[in-house]
């Protein structure tokens, strides 16, 4: 089940969905609208290794905005800080970043429960396109869980992405081996 706009309000009233800043005119029928914060970050190397720390670049999206390349994956990060306690989040892009050949996410699309933190966007592109810090570029739509969740993503000790940061966060696989 996919909560509804008046769920998702009464829900922030709860503390149960986190959103900062929360803005309601980003509020969808069934999601919230997401924007593009003001780092990107890309690899240091041309060949990434699944086994090591892949160290990233970071750099701020300049007031004209940044053109992205289609041989290129970007690291970006929502403006929105989001907690979740009592749903799943699933980021989805929005139709018109779509339509402008742009993907948001390769694989990362659905959150946990428990999760506090910017949510990091592993971007693509088909052709070039410039970009702007502050563009709408995506929609959160949340989730009803069925049970009890036993341990959420916040107090997992195995949780990999649970430092807090304004920043994309690179790849952290190497922490599996």
């Amino acid at each position: 089940m996919i909560l509804s706009d008046k769920k998702i309000l009464e829900e922030i009233k709860f503390k149960n969905i986190v959103i900062k800043p929360f803005d309601r005119k980003n509020l969808g029928s069934n999601s919230y609208d997401v924007h593009l914060g003001e780092w990107l970050s890309v690899y240091n190397d041309e060949i990434l290794d699944s086994k090591k720390h892949n160290k990233i670049t970071h750099f701020k999206i300049p007031k004209e905005g940044y053109v992205l390349l289609p041989t290129k994956l970007y690291l970006g990060v929502t403006a929105e800080y989001t907690e979740t306690f009592k749903y799943v989040p699933f980021l989805e892009g929005k139709s018109s970043i779509g339509r402008l050949g742009i993907d948001i996410h390769a694989t990362a699309g659905k959150g946990d429960v428990g999760f506090k933190n910017n949510w990091t966007l592993e971007i693509s592109v088909k052709q070039p396109v410039r970009i702007y810090s502050g563009m709408p570029i995506g929609q959160l739509i949340y989730f009803k869980v069925d049970g009890i969740v036993l341990t959420p993503y916040n107090k997992k000790s195995s949780a990999k992405y649970n430092k807090k940061t304004k920043k994309p966060v690179e790849s952290m696989m190497w922490k599996n081996f």
